[in-house]
């Protein structure tokens, strides 16, 4: 598996003091909203808030990734994966991605459209399993079937954000992200992330005013 060896350990540690400082502020910031939200998750349909799921970081290394509860409960044991296959999308890779979806529900709709669903991936910057920026976090069905290349994308933190997210193109194969991922890690500087940040807020404003 490859290692990021390119960025001085300098560099990485203020990026890692950046991640921690501002998902530290933000999540103070945003402590009503996410509030608000939970309850309106809890009072439109049974089971918790925050949904967790196993995903795939640094060097392999597994975590739980955080997110508001965008489906109903217990929605993946009700679907399995063997039963929906006909429904993933055509992405040339090992990923898992349904478009329209009947898990998930109304607010969950309006939660993914708005990229509200990742907040409480702040959580997970502030204890260091992610990162703002970076590849997205991969689920190990995926990685299950990585080849070496794209083993590449473990060698840095996954992001909440990145290239992907940005991109003019949202509906991208597997090998698009995987090769936006990659540019990510060989042109990787705190310059460039906050390029990604400052676009990524553009983004998601603009998606949350569309139809």
């Amino acid at each position: 598996m490859e290692k990021l060896k390119k960025a001085p350990q300098f560099y990485l540690f203020l990026k890692r003091v950046f991640d921690f400082i501002v998902s530290l502020c933000l999540l103070v910031l945003f402590s009503p909203m996410l509030l608000v939200i939970s309850l309106i998750i809890r009072f439109t349909s049974p089971g918790p808030a925050i949904f967790g799921q196993i995903r795939v970081g640094l060097n392999g290394r597994k975590f739980t990734f955080y997110k508001f509860r965008t489906m109903y409960r217990n929605a993946d044991k009700i679907f399995h994966k063997e039963l929906l296959k006909d429904l993933i999308e055509e992405t040339a890779g090992p990923v898992f991605k349904i478009r329209m979806d009947a898990r998930v529900t109304r607010i969950g709709r309006f939660l993914r459209k708005t990229s509200l669903d990742e907040l409480p991936q702040l959580i997970n910057v502030l204890k260091g399993d992610m990162s703002l920026v970076g590849p997205r976090a991969p689920i190990p069905f995926e990685v299950e079937h990585y080849n070496e290349r794209q083993f590449k994308r473990l060698s840095v933190k996954p992001g909440i954000t990145g290239l992907w997210q940005v991109s003019r193109e949202r509906d991208l194969s597997f090998n698009e992200w995987i090769k936006m991922d990659i540019e990510y890690i060989d042109k990787w500087s705190i310059l460039l992330d906050l390029k990604i940040l400052f676009k990524t807020i553009i983004v998601v404003f603009k998606e949350a005013h569309t139809n």
